[in-house]
Formats: C-alpha cells, structure tokens, sequence
C-alpha cells in the first residue's frame, strides 16, 4: 500500500481521527442576558437589577437552558409540572397545558366531534371566545338564553337541540357556576358531548365537585386577566384517555404527545393534522405556582362575597343574581338587577360615591363580545374569505342546516346584560371592608327602594 494510500486510512480502521477537538467555543444560546430581560419584566429597581446580574455572572450556564418542553434536559419539565398539579388539583386522569383558554376550546370542540354539519350549543352571555372555537372546529354555534344566575338555562337548552347537535358548550360566568346537574343530565339524555368554559371561573364548584370535571372535557384560560395565570396560556382536563388523546392531536402539532410519534396510527382517526398549542415553559414556570394558590384564592374570595352577602337586606325593586350554589362560586363579582336601567343609574353613581366600586351596562350601544348579539364575527358568518364556509357546505345544508343570529334571539340575556349592577370584590378585603361595602349597597338601596323582608334574598 503506497504512503499517500495509508495515510488515507479510515480511523474506522484503525487510523488517526481528523478532529479530535472543537477549538471553537461560543456563548450559549439562551444566557445571562436573556435571563436579565426576564427579570427586568418583574420590574426590580435597577439596583436591584445589578446585584442579580453580579450574582448570575458567576455561575457558568454550560449551553444555557432549553425553554421548550421536550428535550429539556429535566427530570420533570414545567409543563409536566404544570399538568401534574391540574390533575391533582382538579382530580382528573389527564390535563394538558396549552397556549391559551381558546387554544384549549378549538382543541377541545375537536376532540369532542365537533366538524362540518355539526352545531354546539353555547350560552347568549360569555366571551366570544367560546362560540369562536366552534367556528374553528369547522361547527356552528347555536346561542341558548340564560337565566338570573347569567349562566346557560337548562330549562331553554332541550328546545336548541337539533339532528346536528353535538354538544352543550356551558360557560361558567364572571366567577359564578352553571347548573352542572341539570345540564348533564339533558346531554346524557340526548347523548351530547359537554364541554366546559371555565374560563372565567377556575376553581369554582357545584355541589362540592371542581368546576370542569362534569363535562367530557374542562376547558380554562390560565392567563393574567383570569384568577390563576401569569400572561397567556391555557389549560384542558378530562378522564376520557382518547379525548386526551384527540385533543393532544390538535394541539400538539398532529403526533407529537405519542410514545413513538412518527409511527403509523395504531387506531382509526388517531392522528390528523393539527397545529401547535404548546404551553411554554417560561409561562408554564410561572402558571405552576399560579395553580398550587388557586384553592386558596378561591376560599378566600367566596368568603369575602358571602361575609358581605349575609350582611345586605332586601328591597323590593331588586333581585339579587341566582346562585346556582353559593358556596362553589369563585366570589370577585357580587350581581343583581334594579327593576328598571333608570334606578339602576342612580344606584351606581350613589354607590360609587359611597366608595364602592361598581358598574352597570345600561342602555349603551357599545359593542361588548360578552353577549351573543355584538359577537360580530360569529352574527355575520364572516371568514377570512367572505361568507364563512361551516354555515353554507354541504355536510350543514344537506342534514337542515341553516342559522341566523340577531339581538332579540335571547331575550333574557339582552334586559339582563344591560341592566347588571356589578360590584367588584377583592379576596384581600378585610372583615371590616366587608362591613363597610355591605352597609354602603345598603345605604343606597334604601334611600331609592323599599325595603321588603319578603322580596328575594341575596343567599
């Protein structure tokens, strides 16, 4: 073998390797600075801010963290962490962290069986969101009237059903919880899906039970402008393994929770395409410590609205909001209805110079995605493309589908959403704030109603 030859010998055979080291070293990926903007976020004094930044300089961050939740190197990622706490919070078998409470519906609706030719009912008041996601599944949402508790009326939802119906979507309102036990045994008499929006009222129960565990799947926006949540992020439960699974396809980006994800389906309509929901661990960090106060957050608020509610006297010209049960209701808005929007002005402008703070719609034509009627998007069938396609395909038209939404559909909905006195509540008011707040609503009602030990009580 000539020189030039053994020289080109493989080291699989025994020769020298060609690199034996990587001379170049850089920074890592994700370091001190990206860690400095985090903490910058938080709003620390900018001394502050200089000593962490000397203390993390010190510590030699090797290639710097992985933030997504697979492959992070850990034992346990944040998302894991954060799905652990939900099924131990919320009791359940499975709980998937994703990008947002809508993020959690579409995945949801999905899983649920919601597609072309298929209708959801979803209640008259409750964030656009929810009949949105019915849209996105390729559904169409048909609104169901409410009664005093603002929550979906039982006795209305049989009278929606129709040959497409696929599933009561509940929405527990503003704090407050839906007739759990009545809606449940009209889906399971009819053999509907329930899906939950618990969004606005995490941690909130009927009858002793979490809210989002009645229904197939529990759908919550874990977000800063909801009770548990730091910024954007969401949350589903359920304790049917192949809803979990469903709706993983959806948000997991068509296959990627599997043990073995680039496999064929080991079952029919196991995998299809999807999109990617995933949480993310920064969000994830800060939402698992979010959710372990939850339980606490939620005792505390119920009893800062019961303490004032045990205290307030009843008038004739005012009907307190229905509690479908008081004691699982998450408690941060205290309700009810002045006989006419005129009476209701006065108490609201008294109120607020008591120093309660309150609010009331009124007679207001200002758009508000809380009420069916001024959900544009869904009330004028608009895509991306003109008409949207779920209201005019043939899987909807050929089984009877047809659907138009206007402001009058609802009746109950549309005088109660405008004539709503809310009063805000705070899980840290003291007993003596409590007082107070009762002895102000009192004050007012008294100086514009007529009291009366037999009108309808506040508990």
């Amino acid at each position: 073998m000539s020189n030039s030859r053994a020289e080109q010998q493989l080291a699989l055979h025994g020769s020298m390797k060609a690199v034996t080291q990587i001379e170049g070293k850089g920074e890592p990926k994700i370091g001190i600075e990206e860690f400095m903007s985090v903490a910058e976020r938080f709003g620390f004094s900018t001394k502050t801010l200089d000593a962490i930044r000397k203390a993390v300089e010190k510590e030699d961050l090797g290639g710097g963290p992985f933030l997504g939740n697979y492959y992070s190197g850990l034992k346990e990622s944040k998302v894991q962490a954060f799905e652990r706490v939900a099924r131990a919070v919320f009791g359940v078998k499975y709980a998937i962290g994703v990008s947002s409470g809508t993020a959690a519906l579409h995945s949801a609706f999905v899983a649920a069986g919601v597609g072309p030719g298929t209708e959801v009912i979803c209640p008259a008041i409750g964030f656009y969101a929810t009949a949105a996601a019915v849209v996105t599944a390729k559904g169409v949402p048909v609104f169901c009237d409410v009664d005093d508790s603002l929550s979906i009326d039982p006795k209305k939802i049989e009278s929606r059903i129709t040959n497409r119906t696929v599933a009561i979507a509940p929405t527990h309102v503003m704090g407050t919880v839906c007739d759990m036990g009545a809606i449940m045994r009209i889906a399971r008499k009819h053999k509907l899906r329930v899906v939950e929006d618990c969004a606005q009222s995490c941690g909130g129960t009927f009858k002793g039970k979490r809210i989002g565990t009645f229904g197939d799947l529990g759908c919550f926006s874990i977000s800063c402008y909801k009770i548990v949540g730091g910024g954007e992020g969401g949350l589903i439960v359920t304790n049917d393994k192949r809803l979990w699974e469903r709706a993983n396809q959806v948000a997991e980006c068509g296959g990627l929770w599997r043990p073995d994800r680039f496999a064929p389906p080991r079952y029919d309509n196991e995998i299809f395409c999807g999109t990617n929901y995933r949480m993310s661990e920064l969000e994830a960090a800060v939402d698992v410590v979010q959710l372990k106060r939850m339980p606490a957050t939620v005792k505390r608020s119920n009893a800062v609205k019961m303490r004032i509610l045990r205290e307030l006297k009843t008038f004739k010209e005012i009907v307190p909001q229905k509690l479908n049960d008081p004691a699982g209701d998450v408690g941060y808005l205290l309700r009810f209805y002045p006989e006419t929007i005129e009476l209701g002005a006065k108490i609201v402008e008294a109120l607020r110079a008591e120093g309660v703070s309150c609010g009331m719609r009124g007679r207001s034509d200002t758009p508000d995605w809380h009420i069916y009627s001024y959900m544009f998007p869904i009330t004028m069938q608009a895509g991306p493309h003109g008409p949207e396609c779920v209201y005019t395909c043939k899987h909807y038209t050929d089984v009877g589908g047809k659907v138009t939404y206007a402001r009058g559909d609802c009746p109950v909905a549309d005088d109660l959403f405008d004539r709503v006195i809310s009063v805000n509540l705070n899980q840290w008011h003291t007993p003596r704030d409590c007082r107070n707040i009762a002895k102000g609503i009192n004050k007012v009602l008294a100086a514009y109603c007529t009291p009366d030990s037999n009108a309808a009580k506040w508990l």
